[in-house]
């Protein structure tokens, strides 16, 4: 069996992967990753936040992506009933980024890869990892090729920046469930020739079909548009259809805000559809590895903040696993755990209150001129800053701040 042997191995060749990858060899150390799949592959995610620009301009990734025409986010658009309330980024409180892409994952993941690549990162596409045993900090991971050729690698340290493959939770036992009700998603790209133009066209949006129901409309600059629908599974269990193509078309000429928008268009991506995403692991680092990404945490679709926190947690685990190389102590449990958390715990409130319906009626609130102070901060938390700590939505006293506003409300 063929042997290797690298400073680190990452497992993973999406925005998490290269995005760590990136930094480690920014640092010196030889770095290699290993990826399940072919790429191009279909992904969701594909509407990104202002935080996670900061994260590509640090390990030298964004002027790649600057070249590529993706379409630029300047905020996201919400519909409920004949209400509309929007958020613009440049508003928010918190200083960073202003805008953002949305993206065809497919393309965008294999831009990031294949930058990594030319820089001399080597990646081993269609390489499952079969196998990783630990001594100490050291490893040897086993992996195989396609054409069933095995390999043994053996690393300093691991990230695990697998996503929905989950690798060292699944090998290392640490699965577990997240504790959020279970939701499904099913989505597909149509052509979208009834897009509306200026600011509209730009903004992802949501229509709020009922207090658990939404619908995303992701516009892409090619003329394609994502289109998905969440809620409970017991939702589609009232639309039965013989394909997730009838699924999906049934559920939107139900939807009346976007019915005549996309009756009869032509679905260029097949539909699909993801049963109970949320998920989590029982911890997120050991002697030799560390989780990132959605290999640790995937919560709900519905504020896009998937890609950031991948990227996040990519950067970071990154930066901490080159000083621990180097010799340094590294307390991953404040470094790493506390300070994921931080972020993942904010927006987990804030899905757990989309879903009762009281964040939608704060939306819709926020949006009247008096209330422009509660707008900017919640902007902030949309547009990826979940680590900024002096916004009160932020801190932990971003319940009371919900609940504050939601008396307000029904006074």
């Amino acid at each position: 069996m063929k042997h290797e042997q690298v400073d680190v191995l990452v497992i993973g060749a999406g925005p998490s992967g290269t995005v760590a990858a990136a930094a480690v060899q920014q640092r010196g150390l030889n770095v290699k990753i290993v990826e399940k799949q072919r790429f191009p592959r279909f992904v969701i995610g594909e509407s990104l936040l202002p935080k996670c620009m900061e994260h590509f301009e640090e390990v030298g990734l964004l002027d790649v992506l600057k070249t590529q025409g993706y379409q630029v986010k300047r905020g996201a658009r919400f519909i409920r009933d004949d209400k509309v309330c929007w958020f613009d980024f440049s508003e928010q409180y918190t200083n960073g980024w202003t805008w953002t892409w949305q993206v065809p994952r497919a393309h965008f993941d294999k831009v990031l890869a294949d930058a990594v690549a030319e820089r001399g990162v080597e990646i081993d596409y269609q390489t499952a990892v079969t196998d990783i045993q630990m001594a100490g900090s050291n490893s040897l991971t086993t992996v195989e090729a396609a054409n069933g050729e095995k390999k043994q690698i053996a690393a300093k340290f691991i990230i695990d920046a697998s996503g929905y493959g989950r690798v060292v939770p699944r090998l290392f036992g640490l699965e577990k469930p997240s504790g959020m009700p279970p939701r499904r998603a099913v989505f597909a790209h149509f052509e979208d020739k009834k897009r509306p133009g200026g600011a509209d066209g730009e903004k992802i949006t949501f229509v709020i079909q009922r207090q658990d129901i939404w619908v995303w409309i992701i516009p892409f600059s090619n003329g394609i548009s994502s289109v998905g629908v969440v809620g409970n599974p017991d939702f589609f269990e009232e639309h039965p259809q013989d394909s997730y193509e009838q699924l999906l078309r049934s559920i939107i000429s139900d939807v009346t805000q976007i019915q005549d928008r996309f009756e009869g268009a032509q679905m260029v991506v097949d539909a699909k559809s993801m049963k109970a995403y949320a998920v989590s692991a029982r911890q997120l680092y050991g002697p030799g590895y560390v989780i990132t990404g959605n290999s640790s945490e995937f919560i709900d679709p519905v504020f896009s903040s998937g890609v950031t926190f991948a990227t996040e947690s990519g950067l970071l685990a990154a930066k901490l696993v080159c000083r621990a190389l180097q010799g340094e102590n590294v307390d991953w449990e404040k470094d790493y755990v506390q300070y994921m958390t931080q972020g993942v715990e904010t927006f987990r409130t804030y899905v757990n209150h989309w879903y009762t319906g009281l964040l939608q009626d704060i939306f819709f609130f926020s949006h009247q001129d008096h209330n422009m102070e509660i707008k900017r901060r919640i902007c902030s938390v949309l547009a990826g800053y979940v680590w900024d700590e002096t916004n009160s939505f932020v801190s932990d006293k971003r319940e009371r701040a919900l609940q504050s506003i939601s008396h307000l409300i029904k006074a």
